[in-house]
């Protein structure tokens, strides 16, 4: 009997471990449990999979450097503690110079650690293709998205089809009722977005592609990846822009090549060509309003 549970007892720590081992394996897991993976390890972009190195690796070293100061901290509780028969209070200054060393030198590495790896993603992460497949202008304004597509060229507007949308209308339990703004893109295919704000200061956000960039008034940003799954994904504003910031939704579509050229047609067909930018300005549609009452491409 006492033999049975000695086994008991050992082989609990030892299924514990290796569930834990085996969870590590999965994909959702070994991303740090960041969205843009699929369960068979896809990626939504070329650039997803290096972002979420970047964070579980410096998640792993704040964990173990955690640890050790724990650790640290406990065997000074104990082994410093106040014992039977002792009075007043210990040595207050004592000095030990491979202790301050180690304090001084090993912060001082970790930073230089997460700079060096962080520049090094952001450099590749910030390269802008030259001659892109396909180049869209997403516009952001209180609190809407307007994009338009530009074939593969940013700066020519000339042949460019558009799509101009509203804010998100909710119900009393905060579901979106109304069609909100929709962005697709071509799978496997370079992309260049370049990012324009017509008010204030927005931030372009798609959860699942784990990167968002300023959208600034008077200065245009530029965003450049590689869609790698077809999907829908969420977009939103992640700039705090004003009364309806939380509303400024949008959806993105991947789809296959010929599924793109479908919708650029549709959006020809329905006579929305040319250069958006300069005819539309902010779109009024608050919450409560029929989202319909404004219509598509009627200038404010």
């Amino acid at each position: 009997m006492r033999v049975n549970r000695r086994v008991r007892w050992a082989v609990i720590p030892l299924g514990i471990a290796t569930a834990i081992s085996l969870a590590a394996c999965s994909p959702t897991t070994a991303n740090g449990f960041l969205p843009g993976f699929d369960a068979e390890g896809g990626q939504a972009t070329n650039q997803t999979s290096m972002i979420a190195g970047l964070w579980t690796t410096s998640w792993i070293v704040v964990l173990v450097v955690g640890l050790i100061t724990w650790a640290l901290m406990g065997f000074a509780a104990i082994a410093y503690r106040r014992r039977k028969g002792q009075s007043g209070l210990p040595v207050q200054l004592r000095y030990n110079m491979p202790i301050e060393m180690f304090f001084t030198i090993a912060p001082v590495i970790l930073v230089l650690g997460f700079f060096a790896f962080t520049a090094r993603d952001q450099s590749i992460l910030e390269t802008q293709y030259d001659e892109p497949d396909v180049c869209i202008t997403a516009i952001g304004k209180q609190w809407a998205w307007d994009f338009q597509y530009n074939g593969s060229d940013c700066e020519e507007s000339e042949g460019s089809v558009w799509s101009m949308g509203v804010q998100a209308q909710t119900d009393e339990q905060g579901n979106v009722i109304n069609e909100i703004p929709e962005l697709v893109l071509p799978v496997d295919q370079t992309v260049k977005i370049k990012l324009e704000s017509r008010d204030v200061i927005h931030s372009f956000w798609i959860i699942d592609f784990l990167y968002k960039k300023d959208m600034i008034p008077e200065h245009d940003n530029y965003w450049s990846f590689t869609p790698t799954k077809e999907g829908e994904f969420a977009g939103k504003c992640a700039e705090l822009c004003g009364q309806y910031h939380s509303m400024m939704l949008f959806n993105v579509k991947v789809v296959s090549e010929t599924e793109y050229e479908d919708y650029l047609a549709t959006l020809e067909a329905a006579g929305q060509t040319g250069d958006i930018s300069d005819v539309y300005d902010r779109l009024q549609n608050a919450p409560g309003t029929d989202g319909a009452s404004t219509a598509e491409g009627e200038q404010n």
